[in-house]
C-alpha cells in the first residue's frame, strides 16, 4: 500500500489574447464632488501623481503587447479617466452611456464623439447606463449590474441592440455601486467547451444575483472583503495576466493557484475617485467580432 500524498491538480493552463483598449489620461483629476463612499473633496488629491499612476498601467499594457486608443481628456470632466464607464462596445456597435449625476453627464456625448471618429456604429441610449462599469462580457453573455447607477431598463435596451443574452444582476453595498468593482471576468475568450470564469464578492450582490453567479460559475474565485475594499476585483484580464491592485494579495494568490498571471499596480490616487484598473480599460472587444476599430 502506498503512502504518497495524492498531488494536487494542476493549474488550468492559459493562454493570452490580444487586447483592444481604450484609456483617457487623468489630466484634470481631481476629486471635487461625492457621488460615492469613495470620494472625499475635502481631503486633496495629487493629480500628477495620478498620471504617474495611471501611466504605469499603460506601460504595462505596452508590454503586454495591448493595442491601446486614447481619449482626450476634457477640463472640468475629471471623472474620464475611468473610460470604462464611457460605454460598451461590442460587435462593432457602441452603446453610449447616460450617466445618472449630473457631474459626469457631459462624459457620455464625449466618448459617444470618440466611437464615431473610431469608425463605430453608436448606438445612443435612451435609458440610464454607466457603460461597461455595469456591463460585463462574459463567454457570450452579457452580465448587467443595477441597483445604483445603471437603470434595469438599459438591460433591456442592451438586449435591443446587441440581440444576445443579458443576464441582471442586482448590487446591494454601495461601496461596489458599479459591477466591475465586484466581478473580475478572467477569460475574455470562452475555452473549447464555452466556459468562461469570474471572481466576485458575494456580498455585493443580493440573493438571486448570488444563486445566478453560483449555478453559471461554479468554479469562481470567491474574493475576500480585504481585497474586494481596495477595488482588487476591478481587475483587467487577457486570459492569462490579469492586471490588479497591487495590494490585492490574497486575490493573486487565489489566482495562480488557478493559472493566472496576477500582475500588480499601484491606482491609489485613482482610488480616491473610486476607480482601479478596470474603470480606467474600456475593452473594445474586437477579438473574435470580425470587426475593427480604425487607429486614433
Amino acid at each position: 500500500m502506498s503512502n504518497t500524498a495524492p498531488q494536487p491538480a494542476a493549474a488550468p493552463q492559459r493562454t493570452a489574447t490580444k487586447r483592444t483598449v481604450l484609456m483617457c489620461k487623468p489630466t484634470h483629476y481631481t476629486v471635487s464632488y461625492r457621488i460615492n463612499p469613495w470620494m472625499h473633496p475635502e481631503e486633496p488629491t495629487d493629480t500628477s501623481k495620478a498620471v504617474e499612476q495611471w501611466q504605469s498601467l499603460v506601460e504595462v499594457y505596452e508590454q503586454l503587447g495591448f493595442e491601446i486608443h486614447q481619449i482626450d481628456p476634457i477640463e472640468g470632466l475629471p471623472d474620464m479617466v475611468y473610460a470604462a464607464n464611457g460605454g460598451f462596445v461590442l460587435d462593432g456597435v457602441a452603446y453610449g452611456a447616460k450617466f445618472q449625476y449630473p457631474e459626469r453627464q457631459p462624459e457620455g456625448p464625449a466618448y459617444m464623439d470618440w466611437f464615431r471618429q473610431a469608425g463605430l456604429t453608436v448606438a445612443e441610449p435612451e435609458e440610464t447606463n454607466e457603460g461597461e462599469g455595469d456591463f460585463l462580457l462574459i463567454g457570450d453573455t452579457i452580465y448587467a449590474g443595477t441597483g445604483f447607477r445603471s437603470d434595469s431598463t438599459s438591460h433591456e435596451e442592451l438586449a435591443r441592440v446587441y440581440g444576445r443574452e443579458v443576464v441582471t444582476l442586482t448590487l446591494i453595498n454601495p461601496s461596489f455601486y458599479h459591477l466591475d468593482t465586484a466581478i473580475a471576468a478572467l477569460d475574455p475568450e470562452p475555452d473549447a467547451e464555452g466556459r468562461s470564469n469570474i471572481a466576485y464578492l458575494e456580498s455585493a450582490f443580493d440573493e438571486p444575483s448570488l444563486a445566478i453567479l453560483r449555478e453559471r460559475f461554479p468554479d469562481a474565485i470567491i474574493a475576500t472583503e480585504e481585497d474586494a475594499a481596495i477595488l482588487g476585483l476591478n481587475s483587467y484580464s487577457d486570459g492569462y495576466n490579469v492586471v490588479i491592485a497591487s495590494r490585492a494579495v490574497r486575490f493573486a494568490e487565489q489566482l495562480r493557484e488557478k493559472g493566472y498571471n496576477p500582475i500588480g499596480v499601484d491606482l491609489s490616487e485613482l482610488l480616491l475617485g473610486g476607480g482601479g484598473v478596470k474603470c480606467c480599460t474600456l475593452d473594445l472587444h474586437p477579438i473574435g467580432t470580425g470587426t475593427s476599430v480604425a487607429r486614433s
